[in-house]
């Protein structure tokens, strides 16, 4: 499967947002209780399009990310793959050019996961680790691998 990303427009909004709602509703709904007025607001507020990108596996559109590039850190804001294309090894992959990228630049790579999302496990697999937490997140962080020193 040929995996890639492409920079996101503004008619990625609503793909994005659907995606959103379709992985995230049960665990906002278990948490919160679902006011769809709210969380249209809450999307249209962290969703910044510049910051996006559009995962696609062999032509289709399947998912998508979010980062905030800083000095020393990539965080991953979002990372959404439709439920449809779970475990294919698509967001492995992509996690995998991440990491990599933020590695080349000397960057950790952060990001935060709700406590009851599985996802957790899939982060940990990776490297990330857990750094903090708060009554709904684990905030978790993979540092750039080192390459081994000669002795």
């Amino acid at each position: 499967m040929k995996i890639a990303l492409r920079t996101a427009c503004g008619g990625d909004f609503v793909f994005a947002r659907n995606l959103y709602f379709e992985t995230m509703r049960g665990m906002i709904e278990r948490l919160f209780g679902w006011d769809q007025t709210r969380e249209e607001r809450n999307f249209t507020g962290f969703f910044k399009v510049e910051e996006v990108r559009i995962i696609i596996a062999d032509g289709q559109d399947v998912g998508w990310i979010q980062e905030q590039v800083e000095d020393r850190t990539v965080n991953l804001g979002s990372f959404y793959v439709l439920p449809a294309m779970q475990g294919r090894g698509i967001g492995t992959k992509v996690l995998d050019i991440l990491l990599t990228r933020a590695a080349d630049q000397s960057k950790a790579m952060t990001l935060a996961v709700v406590k009851i999302n599985p996802a957790r496990y899939f982060y940990e697999k990776r490297g990330f680790r857990i750094t903090h937490e708060d009554q709904h997140k684990f905030y978790m962080r993979a540092d750039p691998k080192r390459p081994p020193q000669d002795n």
